[in-house]
């Protein structure tokens, strides 16, 4: 089909630009609300045409020049057009309706939570595609327009130094190898004073694949690593010793592995941290039960404040990090059980005890079934955490209206700039606590 011309009605959760043309629902890569935008028709499914912004007729006023050079191809940043102001006043109003659509409502909204919008990024996924017919290798996020392919781009606008000047050097080194159609990716894991390199190898790595490899390292001041089958056989180069990956929060040191889960934005963390401790109102002695608590990044300021915690986390790895991590800071007041929250959470040990604070930062499936049990235990207050709005919304709507929380306030912490990813926070008490 032709170029056509789009009123931009609104922004879709996916960060695309809403229009009708014709009888067609059309979604627009690149539009943003109010914009009249000539746009180049690139597939349809399910009745909705997916269209890529070619010209703006008329501009919308939070429209800005992308701060990357690659936003027109990568898929990684959707929002990267739109001021940074406007981004998150676009997630807070995705969040509320939400919550209307649960048929709740903050009692007030907190403070949006913004910081730098570019080099934040910590751990990523790279693709990588070795183009045959071309004799090529690429290395980035995945196209815009079709998720399929491999962007063609050198550098990475968000990921946090020196991640983001690597991507190049990357394709150029994989490029050299001998298995260089064997390697689909690159894990990217940046501590605060180390950066580790995870290449996923489908075929063993000769020995002068071994020796570039340890030389991009040095050159380059990272750590590499081999993946050649599952996470458990990832290791760094022979003869290298492991990198002590770490961050820092709330005067805290977090030891994490590459593939550790760990808030992808080192700056936001700090914030999301320092306003959780706030709203769970923690008191000396208070004992605090933190669900979902991966390596401890809540469990340990908590502890540093004097309250009694358990943190209860599903993957063993990171239980074990969280003692660890404990130890390593002389917290003896938090304590980690592994179980999986998703399995019977009402014949859990931690479910039958008595608990003053809750605080849970689930998956984006968020935690009904735990909420329901949690609300049945009456913790004065519960402060939760969430990469989900839907089901934030949700789990908001039960503690409401089935166990008669309070909902106290909510806000939009942007963890994910120029994406159309947010995290949330909201706050929960018992009428009276």
């Amino acid at each position: 089909m032709a170029p056509f011309e789009v009123e931009i009605e609104r922004l879709g959760r996916d960060g695309l630009g809403v229009a009708t043309h014709g009888t067609r629902s059309v979604r627009v890569q690149g539009g943003l609300s109010g914009e009249r935008l000539v746009v180049r028709p690139l597939r349809a499914r399910k009745g909705v045409m997916l269209a890529n912004a070619e010209e703006v007729l008329r501009a919308a006023e939070e429209r800005v020049t992308a701060p990357c050079v690659h936003h027109r191809v990568c898929g990684g940043c959707v929002l990267q057009e739109m001021d940074s102001a406007a981004q998150i006043a676009h997630k807070r109003r995705q969040l509320s309706a939400d919550f209307e659509a649960a048929g709740v409502q903050p009692a007030r909204w907190l403070p949006d939570r913004r910081g730098a919008s570019t080099g934040y990024r910590r751990r990523a996924r790279l693709g990588v595609r070795y183009v045959r017919s071309k004799d090529e290798v690429l290395v980035g996020f995945r196209e815009r327009i079709d998720r399929r392919f491999v962007a063609r781009m050198d550098s990475c606008a968000v990921l946090r130094p020196p991640a983001g000047d690597l991507v190049a050097p990357l394709a150029a080194l994989i490029q050299g190898l001998s298995i260089r159609a064997c390697v689909p990716q690159v894990e990217v894991a940046v501590g605060d004073e180390r950066c580790v390199l995870v290449f996923r190898v489908l075929e063993p790595p000769v020995t002068e694949d071994i020796e570039a490899l340890r030389e991009f390292g040095r050159r380059h001041g990272v750590h590499v690593y081999l993946q050649p089958g599952g996470l458990d056989t990832i290791r760094p180069l022979a003869g290298e010793a492991p990198a002590a990956l770490s961050y820092s929060v709330a005067g805290l040191n977090f030891h994490f592995t590459p593939t550790s889960f760990v808030q992808v934005n080192g700056e936001m963390n700090e914030v999301l941290v320092a306003d959780a401790m706030q709203h769970l109102q923690l008191t000396k002695g208070a004992r605090v039960l933190d669900l979902f608590c991966g390596l401890g990044n809540f469990t340990l300021p908590i502890a540093a404040r004097g309250a009694h915690v358990l943190g209860v986390e599903g993957e063993g790895g990171l239980v074990e990090l969280g003692r660890e991590n404990a130890a390593r800071n002389h917290l003896s007041h938090a304590t980690f059980e592994r179980q999986n929250l998703y399995e019977h959470p009402e014949r859990a040990a931690w479910a039958s005890g008595t608990w003053d604070r809750v605080l849970l930062d689930p998956p984006r499936t968020g935690a009904e079934d735990v909420v329901r049990v949690l609300g049945g235990m009456k913790p004065q207050r519960i402060v939760y955490v969430a990469c989900g709005p839907e089901s934030l919304a949700r789990d908001a709507g039960i503690l409401v209206g089935e166990f008669g929380y309070e909902f106290e306030a909510a806000g939009v912490v942007d963890m994910f700039p120029h994406t159309a990813h947010f995290e949330s926070i909201a706050v929960f008490s018992r009428p009276g606590a």
